[in-house]
């Protein structure tokens, strides 16, 4: 493996120049051909007839094709040498970037690519309390920026085992058994290589496809040959030529027959080189994002075409009449073929007894969409949603051809299987909100009608549940799995909120298309009226959702006369919000979600210039007491107390978190404090009876309400104190308790109603 101090030493330039020389070689080598044509083999051959004469032509033109292989070549090999200087600076520079970066962190580089800290600049800190934390938190800086130089040097050492393949097979060197072969079958001799390429990537791909080929063959690579392979993989899964070479030689079939393999060879057959098996498998899927990558479509003025829109649908079609589309073609449809087919997969037979001992096979689909899992590249949103529609379109021809015996989440063990390959590729795509969103909007004319089928239309039970007799099944029902709707979640997530819901917490405020509204709308609407029906996993997405959507939510629960118009967002109907509220209490931490963001909400709205101040607080009252009928309706049929399974915690993580609308300083100051007095008033009611009638809101929420009091005071201070029914001693907390319960008895009216 090259060194540090290889890779910073190294000249390039003789790269270039040595390309030039083969070049001026294949020049000499055409000019050699045309002279030997001309001067020998056209006058040998005149006026010559008979079995001899035809073997001397024959002898001739032999060498002539020796000239006009050489020069092929020759100019392979001056290819592969400007490859590689373009390959090698750009990988070197990135080495020379991040040793920058670690001058700019005030450390230095030592000759073994190590970096350095003078821990000298600390010796004046050494009586500090926290010295010791200094010194850790320099070793950590010095042992990160170490790894990100390895890393660098590593990718250089990638290239270049990678260029020497590539020169030595351009050069039509053997290894000596293959030349033991030749002279065995008397084709030994020194000839140039007619067949070869200038193209580094296409040696590897070659390479790359014998390592498959052999695992195909159900062979284990070990040592030197699993490190290589590994090393391809890692090298060129991001490129083109790499990618769709490998491919198109394997094809889907063996593609799905190779991942299949390796899974089984990581969790079963070689279980000590699992780690290099999942590498190459996610190689594989990085190929795999690379090979299908649809180009960005841009308009007229050169911005770029969203991804579902009309103009891009145009684009898209009109690049599948072009030659750089063939790959995509043929792939994708051999993929659609291939999908429905059974496979073999060790780990379907090994998570349940009945599969164990009766045996079953997997389904293309679904050795596809867990390869893709393990990558760690973005798919094309195209690709993405030809994959989604192709595995839908193939349980609706085939229902039930996704349910196989055993559990396949995560506690199994099995959680890397994609056993409902539906879901499992909408997870992919819930990391690109964008594609999430065009692929689930039912547009303004509803002609979408995937979201629709997912929330109501689509059987989810794909856990087979069978009871084996003798050699046949009994009937039975199927079965959820342990996770389901989990990818749908995130993609419904992304898509009504056009956030990443894997991704960190967006910076500014918070923005919603009409798609965004639309694919919300469609979703509220939906699962409300399944009341009860509605499916539990989906509660942490609706609840992350109607946060996110803080206003238009908070108009809803606050405004009873559904006056309030929503000037950049949609209207939504309060009969389904109470009823999402319910359904969204009857999982704690997600309540805890949807309450915390509502507090965000009611500090936005006591902010807002625009509104009168009475009506902010009346609102805040009305918002309180709406939740707290939400959670009185989701509890009383679910249990007999004020809590729920486990004593009530409050507990959100930053992903959850994220889907809070970022505000002011100010404003995050006054949620906090109402969300932290909100959660005194759940530790001190956990233990009450649940009640509805006989209790008032404000005794349930007084700790809150107070808080909401005091932070409309500091912002209407000027307009309470000349208001005595608002007054700071007493007139707004019964204002404010008094637009509780209203809301709470509105809200049992509503529910009445329902």
């Amino acid at each position: 493996m090259l060194s540090y101090q290889d890779v910073v030493t190294v000249k390039l330039g003789t790269l270039l120049t040595a390309a030039t020389d083969w070049e001026d070689m294949a020049g000499g080598f055409g000019d050699l051909e045309t002279l030997y044509a001309a001067k020998v083999e056209s006058p040998a051959t005149e006026d010559t007839a008979g079995l001899t004469a035809a073997v001397r032509a024959a002898q001739l033109a032999a060498t002539r094709q020796q000239f006009k292989d050489a020069q092929t070549e020759a100019r392979a090999i001056a290819s592969i040498l400007r490859d590689a200087h373009q390959q090698l600076s750009r990988l070197i520079g990135h080495v020379n970037d991040v040793v920058e970066q670690v001058k700019a962190d005030h450390m230095s580089v030592n000759s073994q690519g190590e970096a350095v800290y003078d821990f000298s600049k600390l010796t004046p800190m050494r009586h500090d309390e926290d010295y010791p934390k200094y010194v850790s938190r320099a070793k950590d800086a010095e042992a990160a920026w170490t790894k990100k130089i390895k890393d660098a040097v590593q990718k250089v050492d990638d290239a270049d085992q990678g260029v020497k393949l590539a020169l030595h097979e351009a050069a039509g060197i053997k290894s000596w058994i293959q030349r033991a072969f030749d002279e065995a079958m008397g084709q030994a001799g020194h000839t140039f290589n007619g067949s070869a390429v200038g193209d580094i990537e296409v040696y590897e791909a070659r390479e790359a496809k014998q390592y498959a080929d052999q695992i195909l063959n159900g062979d284990k690579l070990q040592g030197d040959d699993l490190k290589e392979w590994q090393r391809l993989m890692r090298d060129n899964s991001h490129d083109k030529a790499f990618s769709q070479t490998l491919l198109s030689s394997l094809g889907a079939d063996k593609t799905l027959k190779l991942t299949n393999k390796i899974d089984d060879l990581a969790y079963f057959d070689d279980t000590e080189d699992k780690n290099a098996y999942l590498q190459i498998n996610g190689g594989i899927a990085d190929s795999l994002a690379t090979a299908t990558r649809v180009p960005d479509f841009k308009d007229a003025n050169g911005k770029q075409l969203p991804f579902g829109s009309k103009g891009y649908n145009d684009a898209f079609d009109n690049w599948l009449r072009t030659d750089d589309a063939q790959f995509y073609i043929k792939f994708g449809n051999d993929l659609r073929e291939h999908g429905t087919d059974k496979y073999d997969l060790k780990t379907a037979g090994e998570v349940d007894r009945v599969a164990k001992e009766h045996g079953q096979q997997v389904r293309g689909y679904q050795s596809l969409v867990t390869l893709m899992q393990q990558g760690h590249s973005n798919y094309s949103p195209q690709f993405l949603s030809d994959v989604t529609d192709g595995a839908i379109a193939a349980e609706k021809d085939h229902p039930h051809i996704w349910n196989l015996y055993g559990n396949f989440d995560s506690k199994s063990g099995d959680g890397w299987f994609a056993n409902d390959p539906v879901d499992g590729a909408l997870g992919l795509m819930s990391r690109d909100p964008e594609a999430s969103t065009a692929y689930l909007d039912p547009h303004a004319d509803g002609s979408n009608d995937r979201l629709h089928y997912l929330l109501k239309d689509r059987d989810w039970n794909v856990v087979n549940t069978t009871e084996w007799r003798g050699e046949h099944e009994s009937d039975g029902p199927n079965a959820l799995d342990t996770d389901d709707r989990k990818g749908l979640g995130d993609a419904l997530t992304a898509a009504a909120t056009g956030i990443d819901p894997h991704g960190p917490r967006p910076m500014g405020v918070t923005s919603h298309t009409d798609a965004n509204n639309r694919v919300f709308v469609h979703a509220l609407d939906v699962l409300s009226k399944q009341g009860d029906d509605m499916p539990a996993s989906l509660r942490d997405d609706m609840a992350k959702i109607m946060t996110n959507h803080g206003h238009e939510t908070y108009v809803a629960m606050s405004d009873p006369s559904g006056d309030r118009r929503i000037a950049d967002g949609p209207n939504l109907s309060r009969d389904q919000v109470l009823e999402m509220t319910k359904q969204i209490s009857r999982s704690q931490d997600s309540y805890n979600l949807l309450h915390t963001g509502m507090n965000y909400a009611i500090m936005d709205d006591i902010h807002d210039p625009s509104r009168h101040p009475e009506d902010t607080l009346h609102a805040a009252g009305t918002a309180v007491g709406f939740m707290e009928e939400g959670r009185y309706l989701a509890l009383k049929g679910d249990q007999h107390d004020y809590t729920w399974d486990k004593a009530w915690s409050y507990h959100l993580t930053g992903g959850m978190l994220n889907f809070v609308p970022v505000y002011g300083d100010a404003l995050q100051r006054g949620a906090d404090v109402i969300t932290t007095a909100w959660i005194m008033d759940e530790q001190q009611h956990q233990a009450d009876k649940l009640t509805s009638d006989s209790q008032a809101t404000f005794h349930h929420r007084q700790n809150q309400l107070n808080a909401i009091a005091h932070q409309w005071y500091a912002t209407n201070s000027h307009w309470a104190d000349t208001h005595t029914d608002y007054s700071h001693d007493q007139g707004m907390y019964d204002q404010i308790n008094t637009s509780a319960n209203n809301g709470n008895a509105r809200a049992r009216g509503m529910a009445g109603a329902q």
